[in-house]
């Protein structure tokens, strides 16, 4: 979870409840028992099965790292105006509905559902960023790198993509309390005129 950096960990925490230790604590309490749970140190071992649910799910999402900053911080480029969660999650529905019949009398608590396989793939992707990513910008720069700057890209924005307001809501939780202090900055381009409206 520090990846060799526990104080600047505990600062990122402090940083993300306003430097009041006793919140901070109980933030970092709660994330290690959600990895603990979880099993968030061995995901990136988990691959999402079957294989095409894991394409469909992998495809319906542009995330890619694009670059590195001056200051040396990656740069990862997201096409949330772009990204076909909705055909992705019509694709997924029908494996989805045939691996919970098929499944069916062999585990009765066994249920397979969308939104769990879009937050493994995004808590894939954050901890790659977090092991790989990261550490890479760290040894290439030669100063410890710990953030990124993310640039959402809102072309082809539509209204029905708020259909998906549940994956992202998830998403978003799951970012905030427990990769606190992971993105420096945000940058929103290319936003249609109902997004600036709205924002």
């Amino acid at each position: 979870m520090h990846q060799g950096y526990p104080t600047e960990a505990l600062v990122r925490f402090l940083k993300a409840r306003d430097w009041n230790v006793q919140k901070a604590h109980k933030m970092l309490i709660d994330c290690l028992q959600w990895r603990i749970q979880n099993e968030i140190d061995n995901i990136l071992a988990k691959p999402i099965i079957p294989t095409d649910l894991y394409r469909a799910v992998r495809d319906s999402q542009l995330v890619g790292l694009s670059g590195y900053s001056k200051e040396g911080l990656p740069v990862i480029a997201i096409g949330v105006g772009l990204s076909t969660y909705d055909k992705a999650s019509v694709r997924t529905s029908y494996l989805i509905v045939f691996l919970n019949l098929a499944l069916q009398p062999l585990e009765s608590g066994l249920i397979f559902e969308p939104v769990n396989y879009y937050v493994q793939s995004h808590i894939q992707m954050n901890e790659y960023r977090d092991r790989v990513v990261l550490p890479t910008a760290t040894e290439k720069y030669g100063r410890h790198i710990s953030t990124c700057l993310k640039v959402l890209d809102m072309t082809g924005l539509k209204l029905s993509a708020l259909n998906q307001i549940k994956i992202l809501t998830t998403i978003s939780t799951i970012d905030d309390l427990n990769y606190p202090e992971k993105t420096q900055t945000y940058y929103i381009v290319n936003a249609p005129y109902i997004f600036s409206a709205c924002w």
